[in-house]
């Protein structure tokens, strides 16, 4: 059973922590996803579902951007624009398509050269609904399949893959119709529409939003229930409340929730681990292969195999901060400027944020966000010394280092692995650790003598 300070930790609990990475991504206010579980859950039971039904209504909402991170590479390589704040803006728009494409054409390339902004508005013109099937389909396949890696229901993978579905049959990614919808689509969407329209206008704006989009992109019926709910004496009060995510933890929907034993906070990390591979094509698999190489690296300078497992979740972890800058910056092909590079920079700074939140993971968040220091103090975010990093965090940081070099980056192609370790031994004792540095050797080298497969008879 999974404790974390001798306690242990409810699944329920551990999600909604992790939900706040979510926000960051979608470029949300903090809180975002709880607050519209919050709502959903409120809707849930005005509407007698049954517990079970609760129970899946819970996560359906609170996961409801697992898939966010999948499309904002190609949102900025589209409309060349910043993913965070173009995903955030773009939730506030009408249902109208005149508002969609008033927004759209003012925010494609709006910073970029003349002729690099025609170029992406005549793109958009002539493959603007082939552009956005893509984009939505893309995020809701890919947190639907992060849902049935968490092992949740399918109705849970289902009310994530179709949230962007409308009432009236205009959303996608299917175009499904009217109660053809998912319930648990229908209500996350409203709940969604509601906590975005709230936080950036006040109730009054919430509550007209959507009974305006009532019987075009929501469910008449529940769209009346959140009126009715609205209305009530301190619901919106409940819901700017500074404790309410302990108070939706209270909820009969969480309490009901099973306990995250060990091999759920590794399926845990695994999965929010993908979520910041997703973002960047040139990050595809980065945290998976850092912390396979952490894993070896682990058992060759001694480790046991129950701390391995705990620092294999860290190093999966250990760029869950990237969610929150920009695929300018991430899939820049050339050098970042001081203010990019500033921005960069504080990944490491939101990674222990967010991890530093999470129970389950709070001794991680440290050693995680550690990993940019050197043993110089000239690394960051905190500019740590030698005696202040510790072993873990040195680890992660040359296993993280080793895949940057042996991958492509925007601005070069991948190293072989002789040249990598070439690079990194002229860090050795001032950004790496010489104990670290030898075990990647021995490692490399066991790669290199590894019997390579021969290839079937008469292949070769």
């Amino acid at each position: 059973m999974a404790k974390a300070g001798g306690k242990r930790i409810r699944r329920s609990e551990l999600l909604s922590a992790f939900s706040y990475a979510l926000d960051i991504t979608e470029g949300q206010p903090e809180g975002h996803s709880v607050r519209s579980c919050w709502i959903a859950c409120q809707l849930g039971e005005q509407l007698g579902l049954r517990r079970d039904e609760q129970r899946d209504l819970f996560y359906a909402v609170l996961l409801k951007d697992l898939g966010c991170s999948s499309n904002a590479a190609r949102i900025c390589n589209v409309y060349l624009a910043d993913d965070r704040s173009f995903k955030r803006d773009f939730k506030l728009v009408g249902p109208k398509l005149s508002d969609i494409l008033a927004f759209v054409f003012s925010q494609t390339a709006s910073r970029a050269p003349l002729m690099s902004r025609a170029k992406s508005i005549f793109n958009i013109l002539i493959n603007g609904p082939a552009i956005s099937q893509e984009l939505i389909q893309t995020r809701c396949e890919r947190g639907a399949d992060i849902a049935r890696q968490l092992r949740f229901s399918d109705a849970v993978a289902q009310g994530i893959y179709h949230l962007d579905e409308h009432w009236d049959g205009s959303g996608k990614p299917d175009g499904l119709v009217g109660e053809a919808i998912p319930l648990l689509s229908r209500i996350a969407l409203l709940a969604q529409v509601a906590d975005v329209f709230h936080t950036h206008d006040g109730p009054a704006a919430a509550t007209a939003e959507v009974m305006r989009r009532s019987g075009s992109w929501l469910d008449p019926r529940l769209a009346e229930a959140f009126s009715a709910l609205a209305s009530g004496s301190g619901f919106w009060a409940r819901l700017a409340s500074p404790t309410l995510a302990e108070e939706l933890l209270h909820s009969s929907a969480a309490q009901c929730q099973m306990l995250a034993e060990e091999d759920f906070l590794d399926d845990v990390a695994a999965a929010f681990g993908s979520v910041v591979d997703a973002k960047s094509p040139y990050t595809s698999g980065h945290s998976e292969r850092v912390a396979g190489y952490c894993d070896r690296i682990a058992a060759l300078v001694g480790y046991d195999p129950a701390r391995r497992r705990w620092l294999r979740r860290g190093a999966l972890l250990h760029d869950i901060g990237k969610l929150g800058v920009s695929n300018n910056i991430l899939d820049k092909p050339a050098k970042l400027d001081a203010a990019e590079w500033d921005l960069m920079r504080q990944h490491a700074s939101h990674t222990l944020s967010i991890l530093s939140r999470i129970s389950a993971f709070g001794d991680l968040a440290p050693i995680a966000a550690a990993h940019h220091e050197r043993l110089d103090g000239r690394g960051y975010p905190m500019g740590l010394a030698d005696n202040q990093i510790s072993l873990e965090t040195r680890i992660i940081t040359i296993c993280d280092f080793f895949d940057a070099l042996t991958a492509d980056r925007p601005y070069r192609r991948a190293m072989s692995a002789e040249q990598a370790l070439g690079i990194i031994s002229e860090s050795v004792g001032t950004a790496v650790d010489v104990t670290c540095y030898q075990a990647l050797c021995r490692m490399v080298e066991e790669d290199s003598e590894a019997p390579k497969a021969r290839p079937p008879v008469g292949l070769a």
